[in-house]
C-alpha cells in the first residue's frame, strides 16, 4: 500500500477522534446517543494464502469507519464503510447500513438493511476482532469471509434462566453468489438458534446451529489453469448448508482481566451443489481453535482447520468436478496493551492436495507457509461481541 493510502487514512482517523472529543465535550451528559469510531488493521504478509485475503508485502486489511446509535427510545441504526487493500489498491465498500428495534415486546427484535448474517459463531463480528490474521477456511472458501448482505431480521430470545435465541433472515443473496445462473430465484434465507449457560463461577459455553437455504445457483466458471480470481462471494457453493459452532471459556472467578481460555469449534456441510452435480458431493469445512490469555496484555493460540469441496469446471462446454483438500494450520502470539490496540505475530502452513479429471490442481497454492505480522489500532467506539 503506498504511503499516500496510509496518510489519507491516517488522516481520516484523527480527524474523526477530534470531532468526536470535541463533540462530547459541548453536548450534554445524557444526550449523546451517538458514537463513531475508525479501526486500521495493517499488516505484513510473507506470502499470500490460498482462498485468503491478505496481499504478500504490506497490506490493510478489514478496516472501517463506523457511526452508530439510537434514534430514539424505538429504533437505533449503524453503518459502516469498509476498507482495504487488493493487489496494493485501495477498495471500499458499504459493509452495514441498518436499522433495529428496541422496544418489541416478549423480546423479539426486527432488523433491516445492510447487514452481517448471524449464521455461525464469527460471521457477525468484525474480523478485526478476530484471533488470527486469517478466517478459518470454513468462511474464507464457504461464506467469502464474511458475508454481509441486503435484508431482514427477526430474532425472538426466549424467557428462559438460560440464553436461548431463534433467528431468522431473508438476504437478496447477491453478497454470497454474485454470478449466478439466470434461472436462479435471488433469495438467500438463514434459519439460526444459540444457546449458552455458565458452568460454576468460572466457565461458560454457548452452541449455535444454523441453516441457509440458497436459492441462487453460481455459474460454472470455464476452466483457466492460469486464473487466480480473488472474489468476496463464496468460492464453493450449494442450495443448503448446515453449521454448527460451539464455543467454552474459562476465567477465574469469571474474571477475565488477567487469565482466560477460549475454545471455539465449527463445523459445515454444503449440499446441492449445482444441477450437474451428484446427489452425494459434498462441500465440508471444520475448524478448531484454542487461546489462552496467560497476562493482561499477551494471548497465545493455536488453530487446525479443514475444507474438503466438489470443484465444478467447464472443460470447453463439458461440466467436470475436481475433488479437493486444503488444511491451515496456525500459530500466533499476539501483544494487545489495551483493548484498543493489538500486535500480532502469526504462522500459517497450508497443504492441499486433490486434482480434475486432466490432472490439474483444484487449489492453486498446494503448499506454502506464510508469516504475517499485523497490527490492528481503534480510536472512538470500539465495538464487542456479547459473548
Amino acid at each position: 500500500m503506498s504511503h499516500s493510502n496510509f496518510s489519507l487514512l491516517s488522516g481520516i482517523a484523527v480527524t474523526l477522534l477530534s470531532t468526536m472529543a470535541s463533540s462530547h465535550a459541548q453536548t450534554p451528559a445524557g444526550t449523546a446517543n451517538w458514537q463513531a469510531g475508525v479501526v486500521l488493521d495493517g499488516a505484513v504478509t510473507s506470502k499470500g494464502l490460498e482462498l485468503g485475503a491478505r496481499d504478500k508485502g504490506l497490506g490493510l486489511g478489514h478496516s472501517d469507519l463506523m457511526v452508530r446509535g439510537a434514534f430514539n427510545e424505538h429504533f437505533s441504526g449503524e453503518a459502516i464503510l469498509g476498507f482495504h487493500t487488493q493487489d496494493k489498491k485501495l477498495e471500499q465498500h458499504v459493509e452495514n447500513a441498518w436499522v433495529q428495534t428496541r422496544s418489541l415486546p416478549h423480546g423479539l427484535q426486527v432488523r433491516a438493511g445492510r447487514f452481517a448474517s448471524q449464521i455461525g459463531y464469527l460471521n457477525e463480528l468484525h474480523p478485526h476482532a478476530d484471533d488470527f490474521t486469517e478466517r478459518p477456511l470454513l468462511y474464507r472458501g464457504l461464506l467469502g469471509g464474511h458475508w454481509y448482505d441486503d435484508g431482514v431480521r427477526l430474532n425472538w430470545t426466549a424467557p428462559t434462566p438460560f440464553y436461548l435465541r431463534f433467528g431468522a433472515e431473508v438476504f437478496s443473496g447477491k453478497k454470497l453468489v454474485r454470478e449466478a445462473t439466470p434461472d436462479s430465484t435471488s433469495l438467500v434465507s438463514t434459519l439460526n438458534m444459540k444457546m449458552g449457560n455458565d458452568i460454576g463461577p468460572s466457565s461458560s459455553w454457548q452452541w449455535g446451529l444454523s441453516h441457509v437455504q440458497n436459492k441462487r445457483e453460481a455459474e460454472v466458471e470455464v476452466h483457466d489453469p492460469a486464473a487466480e480470481a480473488h472474489s468476496h462471494s463464496a468460492s464453493f457453493s450449494g442450495k443448503r448448508m448446515w453449521i454448527s459452532d460451539l464455543v467454552w471459556k474459562w476465567a477465574p472467578e469469571g474474571n477475565n482481566r488477567n487469565q482466560q481460555v477460549r475454545l471455539n469449534w465449527e463445523y459445515a456441510q454444503v449440499s446441492g451443489i449445482n444441477r450437474y452435480a451428484d446427489s452425494t458431493m459434498r462441500h465440508r469445512a471444520s475448524s478448531l481453535g484454542a487461546v489462552w490469555k496467560f497476562t493482561p496484555a499477551w494471548e497465545v493460540g493455536l488453530r487446525t482447520d479443514w475444507l474438503r469441496v466438489a470443484k465444478p469446471e467447464d472443460h470447453s462446454g463439458t461440466i467436470e468436478f475436481g475433488n479437493g483438500r486444503l488444511t491451515e494450520n496456525a500459530i500466533m502470539l499476539a501483544y494487545k496493551p489495551s483493548h484498543m490496540q493489538t500486535l500480532r505475530l502469526q504462522l500459517t502452513q497450508q497443504r492441499a492436495s486433490g486434482a480434475n479429471d486432466d490432472g490439474e490442481p483444484v487449489f492453486a497454492k498446494p503448499a506454502g507457509r506464510s508469516i504475517q505480522l499485523q497490527y490492528v489500532i481503534a480510536f472512538g467506539a470500539h465495538g464487542a461481541h456479547s459473548y
